[in-house]
């Protein structure tokens, strides 16, 4: 096929992307999103198949095999489990971005006969990168996935000197990555950087708390577009190029985004100061003696009975019960009888970006009761009652109050 069409492809593939990224940006228009961005990328993967090559029977398979596997994943995958599914697809997208730049460092040595290509400082350095970053993103979106399915523990590993073996492992990726580029006939340097690169993902992870995977999660996901971007450097692909950097972008977006949400610098979440549980002056049983009381079923049915308007903060607690579905039948009966039912969605809720809109929308509630934290918050005295589910963390007002509490200057839902 002529480098002209296989350019016109690419052009086109971009454009997909660049579209279904805006389309993705509306709750309403997700799904066509979603959709768009799979046919760009498959028109980018069969042209670049084509273009080194390939027999159109192995492309044919290949496209067969990766079809039922998302098919299968569609059927079988919770929407309980998506946090967990999408840290895994983070980490697979790292794999693959060092395991082609290795195999393109590689294919130049063992053929002998585009080995200029190795003084190039776009390529070495591209391959480095690729190599780190995407090691890091492998290694790190599976403890992610650990901490999330509860394979290991949830809460904050820290110990002494931490941060020191980060800066150490670090410095260490940077310096094996000068001889990736210096002596890039050596493939063992650039293997070595994927080792280091390895452990260096699991030490930036493991000090991070479950309740910080939103942050984690969207990280992660930059992580891996950079990765490709790098990737797509080392083989020359620009739509490869493109595709990385709107996710890289994108991603690094998203996690400034969630970053304000919690009050965290982006510094904290790189070097994995999050989630480190702070002692405060007051234990539990001092902070909310006298303040709070138990209600019963029956008492809350009369309250919603008597509402004109009422607000449920969803949170964790509904992921983990998969309450979702109950909540929307109580939202059903609450409509009924004519009283305005909305959902206020804190930006950290859950364990991903976008977590409780994603439980919602699976049980079909309208795309506009959800509302968001900014939105809502302003007319939340003109609300009746107020249903917390499993949100505790995201409506508590210590974030205000208490400077020694772990979520001091988190903007939070003034219910």
């Amino acid at each position: 096929m002529e480098k002209s069409i296989i350019n016109l492809v690419y052009l086109l593939s971009s454009v997909l992307f660049i579209v279904g990224l805006k389309l993705l940006s509306h709750p309403k228009t997700a799904v066509r999103g979603n959709f768009v961005g799979a046919v760009g990328m498959f028109f980018a993967v069969a042209a670049a198949l084509v273009e080194k090559g390939l027999a159109y029977e192995y492309i044919l398979a290949g496209f067969i095999v990766g079809t039922a596997i998302g098919v299968y994943l569609s059927v079988k995958v919770e929407m309980t489990s998506m946090p967990q599914l999408v840290a895994a697809l983070n980490g697979f997208g790292g794999l693959a971005s060092f395991l082609v730049a290795g195999a393109a460092v590689m294919e130049v040595l063992h053929q002998g006969t585009n080995l200029e290509i190795l003084k190039s400082y776009q390529f070495t350095v591209s391959t480095a990168a690729s190599g780190i970053i995407g090691a890091v993103t492998l290694t790190g979106s599976f403890v992610a996935y650990g901490k999330l399915q509860g394979l290991l523990s949830e809460k904050a590993v820290r110990y002494p000197g931490d941060q020191i073996v980060k800066v150490l492992f670090f410095v260490g990726s940077i310096v094996l990555s000068y001889f990736v580029v210096i002596e890039p006939e050596k493939i063992e340097w650039y293997w070595y950087v994927v080792v280091v690169g390895s452990v260096l993902g699991i030490l930036l992870v493991m000090p991070i708390g479950g309740a910080d995977m939103p942050v984690v999660i969207a990280l992660l996901n930059s992580y891996s577009g950079i990765a490709a971007s790098a990737t797509g450097f080392v083989l020359g692909n620009n739509v490869l190029i493109i595709a990385g950097s709107l996710v890289g972008a994108s991603g690094i977006i998203l996690t400034q985004i969630m970053c304000k949400a919690m009050n965290r610098s982006l510094a904290n979440v790189l070097f994995g100061g999050l989630g480190a549980a702070v002692d405060t002056s007051k234990g539990g049983e001092d902070i909310y003696a006298g303040k709070t009381k138990s209600t019963s079923a029956e008492e809350v049915a009369m309250l919603l009975d008597m509402a004109q308007r009422v607000v449920i903060v969803p949170g964790y607690g509904m992921a983990v019960a998969q309450a979702q579905h109950a909540v929307r039948d109580l939202y059903n009966i609450l409509t009924d009888r004519g009283i305005d039912v909305e959902f206020a969605i804190h930006p950290v809720a859950g364990r991903m970006p976008g977590h409780m809109n994603v439980l919602l929308a699976e049980a079909d509630i309208p795309y506009d009761k959800m509302k968001e934290m900014d939105e809502i918050n302003p007319s939340f005295e003109q609300v009746d009652v107020v249903i917390i589910n499993g949100a505790n963390d995201v409506v508590n007002p210590l974030a205000k109050t208490d400077p020694g509490s772990p979520i001091a200057g988190m903007p939070i839902l003034d219910v």
